[in-house]
């Protein structure tokens, strides 16, 4: 349904006399390639900084890309504002901080339909029915259409964000972090709801996230992206029995282990994350790769199918560890 071509993201740094040559280019998104098949769940994984929410917005139309393609449904999208006008009622997002996604100043009536005010295919007394089903369908109630942003908890708010969202029942939503500035015990909730909602209309997600637990519990499918570039595009249920990359294998061992007696094997990556401006040559992991070689710096890996829906770009795929075996 969404298809993106070689995308590619450069915002050039302001001009100034403290730049001896010309202001350098920030590659937020380099060369990214995937698609998002209908009722389709993809996990968009990677640390900050890495072009995760660029390329969300620029598969949303809110920001055009520098070069390659965005096509819905085999048609590639308008430049500009006309693509936000060719996604209407198809595409709609959740952010990432229900306490700025809503306006406090509109009742909850207003926030819910505004798509569908923005459609203008409805009389008063069908969006206030259509409110009141979606307020409903995410755990709220319909007397709750009165109330402002400000009476309502942070996963309240989160779940407004969603019936906003799945008010004109759209085909594709972007989901921005929804969950990362909630309680550990909200989020389970509201990834719990997102699942239900996609499995009864059949909603394509693209979930981004600096979390990978969370994107394994809900996605069928996870891209790994590291500055700007995908590292490896995994099943999920491929995720803890097969070779993967080394920063995708990282990213797995960072996450927590709810056990105080089990030793952790965890061995934290080495630096940060290289500035987007001024990249490394070759592999863009490779200052940080524990398995990098020369080879590994002197040329990038081109992203090649491993294994039937697993693609990988890896000089080193050859000499991967085997994936731990169960107790």
């Amino acid at each position: 349904m969404i298809e993106l071509r070689d995308l590619r993201k450069h915002f050039r740094a302001a001009s100034g006399a403290w730049w001896r040559t010309s202001p350098p280019v920030v590659r937020a998104v380099d060369g990214v390639s995937l698609a998002v098949g209908a009722g389709d769940s993809v996990g968009l994984v990677g640390e900050s900084g890495s072009g995760k929410s660029t390329l969300g917005q620029m598969v949303l139309g809110l920001t055009a890309p520098t070069s390659g393609q965005i096509l819905l449904d085999g048609q590639p999208l308008p430049a500009g504002r006309r693509a936000v006008a060719a996604l209407k009622g198809q595409a709609q997002a959740v952010f990432q901080d229900p306490y700025d996604a809503l306006n406090p100043r509109q009742r909850v009536r207003e926030i819910v339909t505004e798509p569908l005010r923005n459609l203008g295919q409805l009389s008063r007394s069908a969006l206030e029915e259509a409110a009141a089903q979606a307020l409903q369908r995410v755990g709220l109630h319909a007397r709750d259409l009165d109330k402002y942003p400000h009476q309502f908890s942070g996963g309240q708010r989160q779940r407004i964000g969603i019936a906003r969202a799945i008010s004109v029942r759209p085909r594709f939503i972007v989901l921005d972090e929804p969950v990362s500035a909630l309680d550990v015990s909200i989020q389970a909730q509201v990834v719990n709801l997102l699942m239900e909602i996609r499995r009864e209309q059949g909603i394509a997600y693209l979930f981004i996230s600096h979390n990978l637990a969370i994107v394994e519990h809900a996605c069928d499918r996870i891209v790994v992206l590291y500055l700007g570039k995908v590292m490896e595009v995994v099943p999920t249920q491929d995720l803890h029995r097969s070779r993967l990359h080394p920063y995708t294998r990282a990213l797995i061992e960072a996450i927590p282990v709810p056990d105080p007696l089990r030793a952790s094997q965890h061995t934290p990556l080495a630096g940060e994350i290289p500035d987007p401006a001024y990249p490394p040559p070759g592999c863009r992991f490779s200052t940080r790769c524990p398995l990098a070689t020369p080879a590994c710096r002197a040329s990038e890996p081109p992203l090649v199918e491993r294994a039937p829906g697993h693609w990988m770009a890896c000089h080193r795929h050859a000499d991967l560890p085997e994936p731990p075996t169960s107790p």
